[in-house]
């Protein structure tokens, strides 16, 4: 048996599990959360993360290794930080493997979190037993990942953007430069904003009251992710589509027009093959997925003794 630890960085609270791996399928011993406090500045959360990676690990002992999921692109060779837009502060360049993995005693493989959560709902979730997946996962943002014969699919380090698709031409400008991108038009902020609610689930609800506007935000937003969703169909003929993500949390109110959309436009694939699913594993699905790639043999992993200075 083998001890592994994940950590699941958010732009709210840092999410940990541990794996324990043996013979058969790797089993969860524990998950925790704790708020990430980014407003303190980029040295403490990551000082918080190594403090609560080893609190959750004492009564487990030590870990095999360490996998760390982060809200937006990094390099995963150098161990530093990109584009993280959920969090307060500057990460870019910023060392992140390094330094956790200096406080933990043990190398850290980062991956993106929806690749992470991916990688949890293939070997663990609504994914158990197949070989070719897609993941999209629905919050603030969209994201996405691959699954093809059986193997995470990162490419040259993030493939799987499917919020960075361009799902209306002439669309809002989105913060990667292009327009109309996926994850500016059928994000949270959007669907509440175009329902007139606070959130999407109170769109949800004043659209199953009789509001046509919060509908029409609903409807507007399926038809966009189907559209979009349908193509990588297309493209990648998997097995079936997992669909997760706070967003997802409306249920048929949301999916069921996905599902149509997708139908609809995915013509040469069989579609009668290809389930199109709500995720299983809920909001430690980061972690689990952050445990199972540090796991993985390919897992690209920093050294703990890779911590260059950090940028001032």
């Amino acid at each position: 048996m083998s001890i592994h630890l994940g950590l699941d960085l958010g732009g709210t609270n840092i999410k940990a599990a541990v794996l324990e791996q043996g013979a058969g399928e790797p089993r969860v011993l524990t998950t925790a959360t704790w708020p990430t406090e980014s407003g303190e500045g980029p040295q403490r959360v990551l000082e918080r993360l190594a403090e609560h990676g080893a609190a959750t690990l004492e009564p487990h002992g030590a870990a095999a290794t360490v996998g760390l999921a982060l809200p937006g692109h990094f390099d995963a060779q150098l161990g530093t930080g990109g584009l993280l837009p959920n969090l307060q502060g500057d990460w870019v360049g910023r060392p992140i493997a390094g330094p956790v993995g200096d406080a933990l005693g043990r190398p850290v493989a980062l991956v993106n979190d929806v690749r992470a959560l991916t990688l949890a709902e293939a070997r663990l979730g609504a994914g158990r037993g197949l070989r070719d997946l897609l993941c999209v996962a629905l919050g603030t943002g969209v994201g996405g990942g691959i699954v093809i014969d059986g193997q995470l699919v990162v490419g040259l380090g993030h493939a799987g953007e499917i919020g960075h698709v361009t799902a209306d031409p002439d669309g809002p400008p989105c913060g990667c430069g292009n327009r109309g991108c996926l994850d500016r038009v059928a994000g949270a902020q959007t669907i509440a904003a175009r329902a007139g609610q606070p959130s999407v689930a109170d769109a949800v609800v004043a659209a199953q009251a009789g509001d046509h506007r919060a509908q029409a935000a609903l409807d507007s937003a399926a038809e966009a992710i189907g559209r979009v969703v349908a193509g990588a169909v297309v493209l990648l003929w998997p097995q079936r589509v997992i669909i997760g993500g706070g967003v997802a949390e409306a249920g048929d109110a949301l999916l069921e027009p996905i599902r149509a959309e997708i139908r609809r436009r995915a013509c040469i694939v069989p579609m009668q093959r290809v389930d199109i699913v709500p995720a299983q594993l809920g909001p430690y699905a980061g972690a689990v997925g952050a445990a199972l790639w540090g796991a993985e043999p390919g897992g690209a992993r920093t050294p703990a003794s890779a911590s260059a200075s950090a940028p001032t």
